[in-house]
This record gives structure tokens, C-alpha cells and sequence, in this order.
């Protein structure tokens, strides 16, 4: 599976030129950006989490890691994180634990990490463990305009 139909759709939809990079079986975004041969930084990851209002995405690079009572603080609400078994019927084109960070395609909440503005470049899964999407930080930005922007992450 190289992309998942719903980010395709997405791409296609606001016409965003991309790029598909395959690496290795990875488990890990750490692993895919060090199979892929790409900066942690570059590499968008997403984590779900929920609270009694429903479910949010955050999204870090993969060398950060999600800081849940800050964000829970900032966005006012009681966030945990979720089992990646729980979320699997939302992320139907999805191998678990290879989500994209496009939580808005999927119907989901979502909030950026300000350390991921600036760089030149975002990869992304792009749905399975083999593959990531590259578009340009000024894209995946717009692809993320709906979403709120916040220092969460450590």
C-alpha cells in the first residue's frame, strides 16, 4: 500500500505536490526516518489521544514526544493517550501504528506542534510501515490550516 486513499484524496483535492519515499520496514517514526535516511525533525508523527469530549491528534516530530498534561492545559481539556487498537476502525486505509498526521481527513481534532514550523520540508506516513509522504513545509502546513498550533511538545 503505498498511500492511504484518504490522504491521496486529500493531496489531490488541494492539489499539494508530493513525493512517496519507501525505506524499510520500520515500526518506529524514529526508525522510518532512520531507515529513510531523513532528519527526526523533518518526520511529522501523529498521536491520538482522547478525554470524555472525544479524540485529538497531536502532532510532534519524531525526535519529540508528546507533552499530554501541557497539552491537556492548553487546549483545557483531561487528554490520555489512546491504545492504537482502539482508533484502528477510524484509520480504515491504515496499517496500525502508521496513522499520517492528517487527523481533519479522518474526521479528528487535530493540533500541531510549533517545532515543526520553519522546516523545509515534511514527511509523513503515509499509511503503511514501508512508505512516507514528502511535501513541502509551507504545504503540510496548509494542509493543516484547520488545525491548532501550540508549543506542547519536549
Amino acid at each position: 500500500m503505498p498511500i492511504a486513499k484518504t490522504v491521496e484524496q486529500l493531496l489531490q483535492q488541494r492539489v499539494v505536490p508530493y513525493a512517496v519515499v519507501p525505506h524499510p520496514h520500520a515500526e518506529t517514526s524514529r526508525d522510518s526516518a532512520k531507515s529513510a535516511h531523513i532528519p527526526p525533525e523533518r518526520l511529522a508523527k501523529a498521536v491520538v489521544l482522547a478525554d470524555a469530549k472525544g479524540f485529538v491528534m497531536a502532532v510532534v516530530p519524531a525526535d519529540r514526544h508528546v507533552g499530554v498534561d501541557r497539552l491537556s492545559q492548553r487546549l483545557g481539556r483531561q487528554l490520555k493517550l489512546v491504545d492504537e487498537s482502539r482508533i484502528a476502525p477510524i484509520f480504515k486505509d491504515c496499517d496500525v501504528g502508521a496513522i499520517p498526521p492528517l487527523g481533519m481527513a479522518y474526521g479528528m481534532e487535530t493540533v500541531v506542534d510549533d517545532s515543526l514550523v520553519g522546516q523545509p520540508e515534511i514527511y509523513f506516513e503515509a499509511g503503511d510501515h514501508e512508505d512516507l509522504v514528502c511535501v513541502s513545509g509551507e504545504q503540510f502546513l496548509a494542509l493543516l490550516k484547520e488545525a491548532q498550533h501550540v508549543a506542547f511538545s519536549h
